[in-house]
């Protein structure tokens, strides 16, 4: 469920003035629109008397590929790099995870990708078997990991669209497009936005299944098109987000 700016104010009021919602959870994001939002009051009492908060440095491992899986988190805020490596080490970047998705598989003893923070990130972590005992006792909590669980497989299918049809100035549109949507640093009423690169050249590339000359020519043309600008080699401004929609055929 999306809530508008005016309702997550007047959410954010009640929770303060609530005495039954734990204060760690009063001002925190996930509360409303991730997996806490499914939860009342006395589960979220439960999940935050187990739960621990941290920020991560880019490049810091989460969890490993058939690691024993241990405890799940909310991202609260950063982006989130889920890849797979082959046997001769070559690595297939498989998808990005953003505030507020939930991180983890329920149900499943093992992790099936590995996790790595692609930028800051910043953590509210819980045990795995809290999470799960919680979902045995509450149907809108399995509802809104179903939902969640919905949402990331109609966003895979979309990107095999993506990588299988589209071209490559397309595929850079598109991936900017992600980015700008899910991950915006200042926005405005005039359908613009501002946002830092999460990824590398690098690991662009490997995302969409181009060179790194290819992401960088693309990066190029649209700068000098007017559909992007970009500073500092990574913070990227898109003065007209229908525009960049357009070039990657959204």
């Amino acid at each position: 469920m999306k809530y508008s700016g005016k309702t997550k104010m007047n959410d954010k009021r009640r929770d303060v003035h609530n005495s039954d919602v734990p204060v760690l959870c009063q001002a925190c994001e996930a509360r409303h629109q991730g997996l806490c939002g499914a939860l009342d009051n006395e589960e979220l009492v439960q999940l935050s008397r187990l739960s621990t908060r941290k920020e991560v440095k880019p490049g810091t491992a989460l969890v490993g590929d058939s690691e024993q899986v241990t405890q799940y988190s909310n991202i609260l805020s950063g982006v989130v790099k889920l890849t797979k490596i082959l046997a001769d080490g070559r690595q297939q970047i498989v998808g990005l995870q953003f505030a507020p998705d939930f991180l983890g598989r329920p149900f499943k003893a093992e992790s099936g990708t590995n996790a790595e923070a692609a930028t800051t990130v910043r953590l509210c972590s819980f045990p795995r078997s809290a999470v799960e005992r919680l979902m045995d006792s509450s149907s809108s909590l399995e509802h809104r990991l179903l939902q969640q669980t919905l949402k990331e497989l109609d966003e895979a299918r979309g990107w095999m669209v993506t990588l299988g049809r589209k071209t490559a100035a397309e595929k850079v549109s598109s991936f900017l497009y992600l980015i700008a949507t899910h991950s915006v640093l200042e926005s405005s009423e005039d359908d613009s936005a501002v946002f830092e690169l999460p990824l590398t050249r690098a690991d662009i590339a490997d995302f969409l299944g181009l060179t790194i000359e290819t992401v960088s020519r693309q990066m190029t043309k649209l700068r000098k098109e007017g559909v992007i600008d970009i500073q500092n080699n990574r913070t990227v401004t898109v003065p007209d987000l229908d525009r960049l929609a357009q070039r990657a055929s959204v």
